[in-house]
């Protein structure tokens, strides 16, 4: 039984961008679902349903970060998903365009998790979590402009 070398098992594999397409496509019917979340969760206002998504969503690279067992990997997680926790928290009561800022930013740091593959092993998960990200984000900000109240 052959041996595989784990040090390249998060890194595309032969179509490079090819094998992006899946995930991505998913990521943007996620990101639709995503949008569209606070008509499960009537009883909270829109803003709190955007802002727990955006907690959820930084908070999984925390489990990453503990699978791949590097100390610093695990205290650099948990500090950025902090930091998310606290836009999405302002974003609760203050402007509904910190909650786009966090799902954009949270995009970017996807896109830049998967260019250096800084957490091991997350193959698929940072393009399919950007595509979200910046769907939900890219939407919402359609919302807003659009006159939505998200407060309330």
């Amino acid at each position: 039984m052959a041996m595989r070398d784990q040090r390249h098992e998060g890194l595309p594999t032969g179509g490079g961008r090819r094998d992006l397409r899946v995930p991505i496509l998913w990521g943007a019917v996620v990101g639709v679902l995503q949008l569209a979340s606070p008509l499960a969760f009537w009883w909270l206002s829109p803003a709190t349903v955007y802002a727990l998504g955006l907690v959820l969503i930084a908070g999984i690279y925390i489990g990453f970060s503990v699978a791949d067992g590097r100390a610093q990997v695990i205290a650099v997680e948990c500090t950025v998903a902090g930091a998310f926790v606290v836009v999405a928290a302002a974003g609760v009561t203050g402007s509904v365009w910190l909650l786009v800022a966090g799902l954009a930013g949270h995009g970017l740091k996807d896109t830049w998790q998967h260019r250096t593959q800084y957490v091991t092993n997350t193959r698929w998960w940072p393009p399919f979590c950007a595509a979200v990200d910046f769907v939900v984000a890219a939407l919402l900000a359609v919302v807003i402009l659009a006159g939505a109240g998200l407060h309330g």
